[in-house]
């Protein structure tokens, strides 16, 4: 699969925030394609990432614009303007939070406006999290999404479940009416896809014959489904240096959301983990956490919700001490919940962007960073997971990666 212009990379991923980026690329990376993931978006279309270094011309590039945190105007421009500068990849996959957090519309329609493309299909489920589409209302485990916690999420709360509220002007295509896709491309529009399972996705994708005409809008389903329809041969990707063994890997929690605290809860009742609250001081946050003798630290904001303001201030906080840590070699691996934390964090350490190894859970991304420390990092979103999640992680990366870097 390669780019219109034979030149750049093949597939390009526009995400709201890092772990959208993240969830959106590593599916490809799982089905045999190179994928690095951008903390920001190029100043022009090139084939280098910050920092000079080479984008594979085969491959994925997800870009993590940061556009959840801004105006819904200025949302909508870095989005228009991302899509443009990627208008010529084969496939463009605009991610869209699987609960309709986020500027959803406006930067759907900007995303559609720079991408060229003759249609935008939206389908936004993911079932593996029981994130599902039903006549085009978006539910969570069988609650409508603005009925749920996401609904009380304190910088984006969701208000509306229903897509064709949010896209009045959408065409609404069912699971049994797949068939009428190549026809509703063909005329240009926006459509909205209802989906319930995998399989539902599997046969939206296998419906168009040809991606390159509509921009695709999603979450990780159907992120997932797109690279099982472009999967590679084995082996056909770069295999990406596997790191060692983590010794005394650092769980790092900035997400308020109660998925992400009951994981913490269930992680703290193992014998082998510390942890602290950051504080208002990071030195004294710092000092605590050299004070502690488990194999496994955590590092987590207050459990309380926040104001945005609170939350970034915390954030910068976090990053201050993981710097510490990380340049004291008292940590050397990297456990990061919540997409501003994640960034913040691996933007303090001078990273640039994420080489890819693997997803070894739906919605959780496991890669190399570029730049200094090379500290292996997986990042997971707030919302997703069971109870175990962050116990499954932790042991995962004390353990030896399968050969390749590969899942």
């Amino acid at each position: 699969m390669a780019s219109r212009n034979g030149t750049g990379p093949d597939i390009v991923i526009l995400a709201d925030d890092l772990t959208s980026a993240g969830d959106g690329a590593a599916p490809f990376r799982r089905t045999g394609h190179e994928a690095r993931i951008l903390l920001s978006a190029p100043a022009e279309a090139s084939r280098s990432a910050p920092g000079g270094r080479t984008i594979p011309a085969l491959g994925v590039r997800a870009i993590d614009l940061g556009s959840r945190l801004l105006d819904e105007e200025a949302a909508a421009a870095c989005t228009e303007r991302a899509a443009r500068l990627s208008a010529d990849a084969a496939l463009l996959l605009k991610t869209v939070d699987s609960t309709l957090r986020g500027h959803v519309a406006a930067e759907v329609r900007a995303a559609w406006a720079g991408s060229g493309r003759r249609a935008v299909i939206v389908a936004p489920a993911f079932p593996a999290e029981g994130r599902v589409t039903v006549d085009a209302v978006q539910y969570v485990r069988g609650v409508p999404v603005h009925e749920s916690d996401f609904a009380r999420d304190p910088v984006h709360p969701v208000r509306c479940s229903d897509l064709t509220a949010v896209f009045p002007e959408a065409v609404v295509v069912d699971p049994d009416r797949v068939a009428e896709l190549p026809v509703r491309v063909g005329d240009g529009g926006l459509i909205v896809c209802s989906a319930a399972s995998d399989a539902d996705l599997d046969r939206l994708v296998a419906a168009v014959p040809h991606l390159d005409d509509a921009l695709w809008v999603g979450s990780p389903g159907l992120a997932a489904a797109l690279a099982r329809r472009c999967a590679r041969l084995p082996g056909a990707g770069a295999a990406v240096p596997a790191p060692a063994p983590a010794r005394r890997p650092l769980v790092v929690v900035g997400s308020a959301n109660p998925a992400t605290r009951r994981q913490l809860a269930a992680l703290h009742d193992r014998a082998d983990v510390q942890g602290v609250t950051v504080g208002d001081d990071p030195d004294a946050t710092a000092q605590a956490l050299r004070d502690l003798t488990a194999p496994v630290l955590t590092l987590r904001t207050p459990d309380e919700r926040r104001t945005p303001t609170t939350a970034r201030a915390l954030a910068r906080s976090l990053a201050t001490v993981v710097r510490t840590l990380t340049g004291e070699g008292l940590v050397d691996a990297l456990v990061v919940t919540g997409g501003e934390t994640a960034a913040t964090v691996l933007r303090s350490l001078g990273v640039t962007g994420v080489d890819l190894l693997d997803e070894p859970e739906p919605g959780v991304a496991r890669g190399t960073p570029l730049g200094h420390p090379r500290v292996p990092v997986l990042i997971k979103a707030g919302g997703f997971g069971d109870d175990g999640l962050l116990l499954r992680l932790c042991d995962l990366v004390r353990q030896p990666l399968a050969r390749g870097g590969r899942a």
